[in-house]
């Protein structure tokens, strides 16, 4: 099951305005915490002392917690691949390995005794999980997560982010990437904050725009905001956002007969499989509403991409049939235009694939 998660960093902010954020995030369904260890400074005994007090509530909350970690962090904390309590006694579920060991010892270290998840960097293009994987690891066990990228123009390219992110597809491994808040004074682990995406497309995108591009993607389970606090307005943005399919924001024509209001917001569709570079095809409304008459009633000359289309009864057998333009075309005078798709949302058209379910939502 995908799920939306959030970041928390013990170290720059206060222990009830964490909690009172994981409070506020839970009811809108995120269960699952990026904690980072890696910039932390005190000693061990307070980090344990800061860390199981949050990581327990958060528990209470229904969320998983993984704490990222290096060998470095190891060192300095005096653990041991092989013993694990420390992760245990903060309340963790798990830990992240930002930079790992050989493949040997990750692969033993899901075979901890504290049920431990073990998570892996996904963000380099290497065989490093294909190492891992010969050495017969506990797979439940096994997790994928990619970096995030404060700096602007350092983030992960689409097509290298796919080939890193297949590497681990391919085992049917849990996978994680982040998204990022575009509030004001944000913060991550890093003094530098220029947004903290695993994508540089989407560096300047709002919120839910990120998370929706990431569900038609369709190849990363756990979508996290990695940098705190997102705005009330971002917040309201994804609350009952749903995580199985894309939902794309829509503004509708003026006058919209009830009908073809129906067929936009009442059906779950899904994109032809014989698939064409001009349309985004959903045809079970025509099917549906074959008795329907569809009237003219707004047919513009020209047709422009991220328009919203149900074909009139002029066109016969296509009578009723939604489609989403993906270019510019000239009207046949035949197709109504009831609505448009949010204009940063536009783009997600290009990666809906061959029967990909989605749905619209009027904002």
């Amino acid at each position: 099951m995908r799920r939306l998660g959030i970041s928390i960093y013990p170290e720059k902010s206060s222990e009830n305005k964490i909690k009172n954020y994981l409070k506020e995030m839970a009811t809108i369904g995120c269960s699952r915490i990026f904690s980072c260890l890696l910039s932390a400074e005190e000693s061990k005994d307070k980090i344990i002392e800061k860390y199981k007090a949050i990581n327990e509530y958060a528990q209470s909350l229904g969320y998983e917690v993984i704490v990222d970690v290096s060998p470095k962090v190891f060192d300095k904390l005096n653990i041991g691949y092989d013993d694990l309590a420390f992760f245990n006694e903060i309340n963790a579920d798990g830990l992240r390995l930002d930079v790992g060991f050989t493949g040997a010892e990750e692969a033993l270290m899901t075979y901890n005794e504290y049920g431990l998840k073990i998570e892996i960097n996904m963000s380099n293009n290497t065989h490093t999980i294909d190492t891992i994987m010969d050495y017969r690891p506990n797979k439940y066990k096994l997790y994928g997560c990619h970096n995030f990228y404060p700096h602007q123009k350092t983030g992960l390219s689409l097509e290298y982010f796919k080939k890193c992110t297949q590497r681990f597809n391919k085992y049917n491994l849990k996978t994680v990437a982040f998204v990022t808040s575009q509030a004001d004074k944000t913060f991550g682990p890093w003094p530098v904050t220029d947004s903290l995406p695993t994508l540089e497309i989407h560096r300047n995108l709002p919120l839910h725009v990120q998370i929706k591009h990431f569900l038609a993607l369709d190849t990363i389970d756990d979508i996290i905001i990695s940098n705190c606090y997102p705005t009330g307005d971002e917040i309201s943005q994804i609350r009952g956002l749903d995580l199985n399919l894309v939902t794309f924001n829509v503004r509708t024509v003026e006058n919209l007969p009830e009908t073809e209001r129906e067929i936009l917001f009442e059906m779950l569709h899904w994109n032809r499989g014989d698939i064409n570079e001009n349309l985004i095809r959903s045809t079970q409304s025509r099917v549906k509403y074959k008795q329907h008459t569809f009237d003219l009633f707004n047919v513009p000359d020209t047709i422009h991409r991220g328009d919203i289309i149900i074909e009139s009864s002029e066109y016969g057998h296509y009578a009723g049939e939604l489609q989403i333009a993906k270019q510019e075309m000239k009207n046949s005078g035949k197709s109504n235009v009831v609505g448009h798709v949010e204009e940063n949302e536009i783009f997600i058209l290009d990666y809906i694939k061959p029967w990909q379910k989605f749905k619209f939502k009027e904002g």
